[in-house]
């Protein structure tokens, strides 16, 4: 076995080819053999995963790629490609271990994703941006289109975010507020919703205003607990440097100086969209956050954040980012619902009438 002579750095790789002397037993339809050497001061079980977890999940990612491992040296047999790929593969996770980010299946499988995808980013680019972190926790994107998200964010004064449940919209949103907030490049945050769900009122709500408000903001509530200090939130609230409040709280002012959040904005009418975006002040940044697929409007009212895609598009400084099941970082069987709804309604839509679909796109 023969390997390159040079000094091995973390991250970097050693490699041979044609090694029929490995041993490692390669079927008819393989084409080649390569083996990968790991650098030495990497501890083998932070890239293999407990119980051999990773090495599982690349074998089944590459079905026709032979992967062995002895000691701190991969084996591989079987076509070119492939074998090239896992390369890849592993100086990424490498390099995300360097910067002392554990692994996972998750990042594992995001990152033969992102790989087989051919995209301009590094999966460890992606993977080791960091946003924020808190009470040892780091917030950041786990998939190529959070991360696009998240320097849109950073590039633009007013950004959509539009995708289903489990992308990650607001929460990545939020932890942008707060760094923001924490870099002193705002002054304040404020956070805001439409106060329409599932067809409930608040009129028929039990208790005080704030007593009825209290369940639609509670999701916003709880993203802010998991980024910022639970002893410091009542004090900055009640200083006015972060503000959680219905959408209809927001009429007549001018937001100055703030990193300014609405979440599901569906439930926007066109009206309430236009009233909400010309608060926008000096020195401020909007992030808009919703899924045109669970809008909550009374029926024949207009999703605001329907209609605002098609007026605003073409204005400079302000980005529609597109997330989608791919980006879904929830429950693997989040990603699959999400998946198996929009071929239902592309299916359903697929069986209408030509003239009823027109009449509902008139509609919106």
């Amino acid at each position: 076995m023969t390997s390159d002579d040079h000094d091995l750095q973390p991250g970097a790789l050693s490699r041979s080819a044609d090694e029929d002397a490995a041993g490692v037993s390669v079927p008819g339809d393989l084409q080649a053999q390569h083996t990968v050497e790991i650098p030495p001061d990497v501890a083998m079980v932070t890239l293999l995963g407990p119980r051999d977890e990773l090495l599982r999940t690349m074998e089944r990612a590459f079905p026709k790629l032979s992967i062995h491992v002895r000691g701190n040296i991969f084996h591989l047999a079987g076509p070119p490609a492939d074998m090239a790929l896992v390369e890849e593969l592993i100086d990424e996770l490498l390099t995300v271990l360097d910067a002392g980010q554990p692994l996972n299946r998750d990042a594992v499988e995001r990152s033969i994703g992102m790989l087989r995808s051919r995209t301009r980013e590094r999966p460890a680019d992606v993977l080791t941006m960091n946003i924020v972190s808190s009470r040892g926790r780091t917030i950041r994107p786990k998939t190529l289109g959070q991360k696009e998200y998240v320097d849109a964010i950073d590039k633009h004064t007013v950004v959509f975010g539009i995708g289903p449940a489990g992308t990650g919209k607001t929460y990545l949103a939020m932890a942008k507020a707060v760094a923001a907030l924490q870099a002193k490049q705002v002054g304040r945050i404020i956070l805001t919703r439409p106060a329409v769900e599932a067809g409930e009122r608040l009129g028929f709500l039990p208790g005080t205003l704030n007593d009825k408000i209290d369940p639609y903001l509670r999701p916003l509530y709880d993203a802010l607990h998991d980024m910022v200090d639970p002893d410091s939130i009542p004090r900055l609230m009640a200083a006015g440097t972060i503000e959680v409040a219905p959408l209809a709280f927001m009429r007549g002012r001018t937001l100055n100086s703030s990193f300014i959040i609405l979440d599901e904005a569906q439930n926007t009418s066109a009206e309430q969209m236009k009233m909400f975006l010309t608060r926008l002040g000096f020195g401020s940044k909007m992030v808009v956050t919703g899924d045109v697929t669970q809008v909550d409007l009374p029926g024949g009212t207009q999703s605001g954040l329907r209609v605002v895609q098609d007026i605003l598009s073409e204005i400079d400084d302000i980005h529609f980012s597109r997330l989608t099941a791919q980006d879904v970082v929830r429950h693997r069987l989040v990603s699959e619902i999400v998946e198996a709804y929009g071929e239902f309604d592309a299916r359903k839509a697929a069986a209408r009438p030509t003239n009823v679909v027109r009449a509902e796109r008139r509609d919106r």
